[in-house]
């Protein structure tokens, strides 16, 4: 498959996936079209040897895996980790009022979004409602409206003379309702909304009981540039990263290696990961405790599989922007469709450090892919990824790595087409290595 035959279908991907639960789904369509069984949590699971499997904590956060024929103790696991989520606004509980005639949802911020770039926007909701049924009984359902629903109209230059030399600021609670609807006299807008979600849920939505929806750009992603060199789309940041391990991991070579293989994906990077889903909470590691069960290990025997165990984390990094060359350390500036980007800080907030970062250069070198490094101005404060979490709850080496990426939390983010076929080949070669991960003191 070609460079823009990988990004189309990544696009594709994202497109069909506005919320961390959509998300979730379609991870879900594609194992099972490679054979992989979902297990339940809270029922006995019948691993056996070779098998695919995956996992799914709260309709948001998913872990696959493959179990290697090779013996556990002495390979360790391979883990690719990154995020469902995305910055954004979400919509409140008592989202809908009437003002001046005007119909609006109240909305949440979630992470930390731009949120200038959701104004003037097509924008619509998706993401998960409950409901009673017909039958009295509580449904979860995930809920997509295809068209635009919803807009954050601007103010005029002439109200807001100083927007060009300012920029645009939004007040977070009294500037961010979305308009839905010109408010009839005779209309309670609470009721007018939920019977809106009610007629989108079907006709057994009896009762509206709640919901969490995100508030999501219906424009589709679309190449871009000269010789369609770009590509552009609402969540690159992380869904890219989620795509690029997904297509590693279903390549039936990867698949037949005999290593014990995992992608984790989790919700809640965005806002610290500190849930019962999130990377900081006890997900990976009660899966890999089960996983590691499956091979009758003893005594020291899962320990054993942490010391060879390696993670990549990967998460979307920050590509120079020639406009604003200030805002960049001079001498590590990574630059669109010249391979993934190895992140490094010395405060650790990257698990990157100098053999996790050794190693994952050679696993490029041996995939034939060009590689970046970046670390961030010493006098701007500088992002964190899941890395350090799972690396520490698990005391195993890990290396942060994503492609560069322009306009970071924006709701229309772009990317170098190139960068993504180069991802999901060194995730290949890392995946497909057989020697042991330990790191030799």
């Amino acid at each position: 498959m070609n460079a823009h035959s990988q990004v189309q279908n990544l696009l594709d991907f994202i497109d069909a996936s506005p919320s961390p639960w959509h998300v979730v789904s379609s991870v879900e369509q594609e194992l099972l079209a490679f054979g992989f069984v979902k297990l339940n949590e809270a029922e006995k699971w019948q691993l056996q040897l070779g098998g695919r499997y995956y996992v799914v904590r709260d309709g948001s956060s998913i872990i696959s895996f493959v179990l290697g024929q090779k013996p556990l103790a002495e390979t360790g696991f391979k883990i690719i980790g990154a995020h469902t989520d995305s910055p954004g606004l979400r919509i409140k509980p008592n989202a809908a009022n009437g003002l001046e005639g005007s119909l609006r949802l109240a909305v949440e911020v979630y992470g930390g979004p731009i949120l200038a770039t959701f104004t003037d926007r097509d924008l619509s909701i998706a993401g998960r409602v409950s409901f009673k049924d017909t039958n009295n009984v509580t449904v979860n359902r995930l809920l997509k409206i295809d068209r635009p629903l919803l807009r954050l109209p601007n103010l005029a230059i002439h109200m807001n003379r100083t927007v060009n030399d300012e920029g645009l600021k939004l007040h977070k609670q009294n500037e961010l309702p979305l308009i839905l609807s010109v408010l009839a006299e005779d209309c309670l807008p609470q009721p007018f909304f939920t019977s809106l979600l009610q007629e989108q849920l079907g006709g057994d939505a009896e009762r509206i009981l709640s919901w969490d929806l995100a508030v999501y750009d219906t424009q589709k992603g679309t190449f871009w540039g000269a010789d369609n060199e770009f590509y552009a789309d609402s969540q690159l940041d992380n869904l890219a990263s989620c795509h690029a391990a997904l297509c590693a991991l279903l390549d039936e070579a990867v698949l037949a290696n005999e290593n014990t293989l995992v992608c984790a994906f989790f919700d809640h990077e965005e806002i610290g990961s500190t849930s019962n889903k999130g990377a900081d909470g006890g997900f990976l590691t009660d899966v890999l405790q089960r996983i590691a069960l499956a091979y009758v290990t003893q005594g020291e025997d899962y320990s054993r599989a942490l010391a060879h165990s390696f993670m990549i984390s990967a998460d979307m990094a920050h590509a120079y922007h020639p406009n604003f060359p200030l805002a960049y350390d001079p001498d590590h500036k990574v630059t669109m469709n010249n391979g993934p980007v190895i992140k490094v800080n010395a405060n650790n907030r990257y698990s990157t450090e100098s053999v996790s970062q050794a190693q994952f250069i050679g696993w490029c070198e041996q995939a034939d892919v060009p590689y970046q490094k970046y670390s961030h101005r010493n006098d701007l404060a500088c992002g964190s990824t899941i890395g350090p979490i799972t690396s520490a709850r698990l005391g195993i080496s890990a290396v942060d790595v994503g492609n560069p990426l322009w306009a970071m939390h924006s709701i229309r983010e772009s990317a170098g087409v190139q960068d993504h076929g180069y991802m999901i080949r060194v995730m290949k070669k890392f995946f497909g290595q057989f020697a042991s991960l330990a790191i030799m003191n």
